[in-house]
């Protein structure tokens, strides 16, 4: 059985190749079309899928009609009446060299949920789902039971969204909803929580194990204490939002007296948020999917349509590029020049570099964080992520997990003198811990680097320019490389 899992139509669409209970391929549409947050399928990821053979099934990561009642719910006349997302009539639209097979529909919240159960090692485990908004839902916890049997026991929906108040005060600091609450997770940090207390007298309604809020911020909360800095309303609504998923993942676990916790859907990509839950709510162990947002609901949607466990091999998953890992080419141009971008093997499936399309830098210069910042165009304070070998990172960094392969959880840093690029203005890093077994290259390179230098820790980053996806091809890398300077490995 080969299914084609897809997220798409809204923003962010990404395909994944399920074949039988095995995750074959997944990636996202931006990496083909170089258009950020494409929420249509590209022709280049359509035709890489297709290497894989025709779909028997197409799982779809939302229910389409139910998503248009909320769109009359939310007053969106144009989107309730609109057929281009539709899923079977927009499908029909593209150039598919196979018959059109059943399409098989998830809800929202279940996609989000099943993909991080069926990628998980858990045999049973509480989940919480928080995002802006599926079809109505917006906040769901949950349990999986050994049987595989899920049961929501909490939820919230539309417009009673904290992913929404979020997204509203990205807005209110000057930035894109949707597209920008990670610059202000970072921005949180060189700012006060002093708006807290009125966020929660203007806006929330706590009601445990969640809240309801006082107005729908689907719109923005217009010019809210207009003489406040963009730091400071960056801090409350981070802290509020700490607060708030920290209560809920500790009523998660009285009501299931589980040991395990899954996080998804887009508040799941808040590290600083995730770390809060980790240390505080009583859980021996947290999973998040690497792309606990919609994108990753491409997975998310085969595995609640099927009702099945995942074989699940890491997300090195997309475009594959030849060579193997250029480990001395590496070490050799870190120690000459301390920046060098590597793109080997296959592209990552999330939001986040893993060493297979990154930006590596030698964390210990005073101004590397600079050079790199506008190498990438980007604004000087977001902070970048360590990569470190598993068997160091808690001597290195105060982990509130055993390891965080996928950049998810932040850590105060134990020697932020010796490593100032990679700490943050708060002294914490948002760190990806690297095993032997999970990237063989990338663990050689940090243990070949430490060996020359003495440094256990490497800057990592996304190789790409402020504003554009991730780099996919050959092509891409060209292009970037000749355009900022920096040398690309394997050329």
């Amino acid at each position: 059985m080969r299914y084609w899992g897809i997220s798409a139509l809204s923003h962010d669409a990404s395909l994944a190749v399920v074949q039988d209970d095995g995750v074959v391929f997944a990636a996202h549409s931006e990496r083909y079309s170089r258009v950020k947050n494409d929420p249509l399928l590209a022709d280049g990821l359509l035709a890489e899928a297709l290497t894989y053979g025709p779909p028997d099934a197409i799982a779809w990561y939302e229910r389409p009609m139910l998503k248009k009642a909320r769109h009359v719910r939310a007053g969106q006349w144009a989107d309730a009446r609109s057929r281009a997302d539709v899923p079977r009539l927009y499908l029909r639209t593209l150039d598919l060299p196979f018959r059109l097979p059943g399409i098989e529909y998830a809800d929202h919240h279940h996609s989000h949920a099943a993909g991080g159960f069926a990628t998980s090692a858990f045999d049973e485990a509480a989940v919480i789902v928080a995002d802006a908004i599926g079809e109505f839902r917006t906040f769901t916890i949950g349990h999986f039971t050994a049987d595989g049997r899920y049961t929501a026991l909490h939820h919230r929906s539309y417009p009673d969204s904290l992913g929404l108040l979020y997204s509203a005060f990205a807005r209110r600091c000057g930035y894109r909803p949707n597209e920008d609450e990670y610059i202000v997770m970072g921005l949180a940090a060189y700012g006060e929580p002093r708006y807290a207390d009125a966020i929660y007298e203007d806006f929330l309604d706590v009601r445990p194990p969640s809240f309801r809020l006082k107005m729908n911020p689907h719109r923005g909360i217009g010019d809210w204490f207009p003489a406040a800095s963009a730091e400071d309303l960056a801090a409350s609504i981070q802290h509020v939002t700490e607060t708030l998923m920290a209560d809920a993942a500790r009523w998660a676990r009285s009501r299931t007296g589980s040991r395990n916790l899954i996080l998804s859907g887009g508040i799941a990509l808040n590290c600083v948020a995730n770390a809060k839950v980790a240390r505080d709510a009583g859980f021996e162990h947290v999973w998040i999917f690497p792309n606990p947002g919609d994108a990753g609901s491409s997975v998310g949607a085969v595995a609640a349509v099927a009702g099945c466990r995942l074989r699940w091999p890491g997300p090195y998953l997309g475009t594959a590029l030849p060579g193997e890992y250029p480990v001395e080419d590496l070490v050799k141009e870190l120690a000459a020049r301390g920046t060098v971008g590597v793109a080997n093997g296959r592209a990552e499936f999330g939001p986040r570099a893993l060493g297979n399309r990154s930006l590596l830098a030698d964390p210990r210069p005073a101004d590397m964080k600079d050079r790199v910042n506008f190498i990438k165009g980007r604004e000087p304070f977001r902070p970048f992520a360590p990569a470190v070998r598993v068997e160091r990172a808690r001597e290195l960094f105060d982990l509130p997990v055993p390891a965080s392969p996928y950049m998810q959880f932040t850590a105060r840093c134990r020697a932020p003198d010796e490593y100032a690029a990679i700490v943050h203005h708060d002294g914490t890093s948002r760190v990806q811990t690297v095993d032997r077994a999970a990237h063989p290259g990338l663990y050689a390179l940090l243990e070949t680097w430490e060996d020359k230098t003495g440094c256990p820790v490497l800057l990592n980053t996304s190789l790409n320019s402020r504003g554009e996806p991730l780099l996919n091809s050959a092509e891409d890398v060209a292009a970037f490389s000749a355009r900022t300077g920096l040398p690309v490995y394997p050329a």
